[in-house]
């Protein structure tokens, strides 16, 4: 009984690093990939996987005189609600990177490999009229040159609190949410 309950509880904790996948390709460049429009479509999952929300977001991305990326999104929510966040996104080297916006707390550091990255951060999540201050564990996969999907995971005090996937276009058509 030890060894099944063993079993159990560490096939759930497996971690993942972004490391594995450096011979992946297509290889996923944050900076290319975002730079100009693109257009994500996407939705929330609660934590018994049930669509809560749905949204489009449209991102610009652009580079800085001083070095930084800075990410424009407008997500234009299912429920009719609007909202704007801009990411100032710094490289260290040629892999890592650091990202700051408005309602994440601290700094997001992230790292990418052949056609994967993982970022990890805090972010405040207004849940029923509260702030919530919710862990990201975002990972990005370029499928193509036009394709990447976003997974993120989402937890608080550790516990599975919901999930997001996202399918980003760079070639896309402009459309509302319906």
């Amino acid at each position: 009984m030890a060894v099944i309950v063993s079993v159990l509880f560490f096939s759930g904790c497996s971690t993942v690093e972004v490391t594995q996948f450096k011979k992946s390709t297509p290889r996923f460049d944050f900076f290319e990939y975002f730079h100009g429009e693109t257009r994500g479509w996407g939705m929330v999952q609660n934590w018994q996987g049930m669509v809560t929300r749905r949204f489009i977001v449209d991102m610009v991305g652009s580079s800085t005189n001083n070095g930084e990326f800075l990410l424009e999104e407008d997500f234009y929510w299912s429920d009719g609600e609007l909202e704007e966040r801009t990411w100032t996104v710094v490289a260290s080297d040629d892999h890592h990177f650091s990202g700051t916006a408005a309602d994440v707390v601290g700094t997001a550091q992230g790292a990418a490999y052949g056609n994967a990255l993982n970022w990890q951060y805090h972010m405040l999540v207004d849940v029923e009229g509260k702030k919530w201050k919710i862990h990201f564990d975002d990972w990005m996969f370029l499928q193509n040159d036009d394709i990447l999907i976003n997974k993120l995971q989402m937890s608080k005090f550790g516990i599975d609190v919901g999930e997001i996937t996202i399918v980003f276009s760079k070639n896309h058509h402009r459309e509302q949410m319906k």
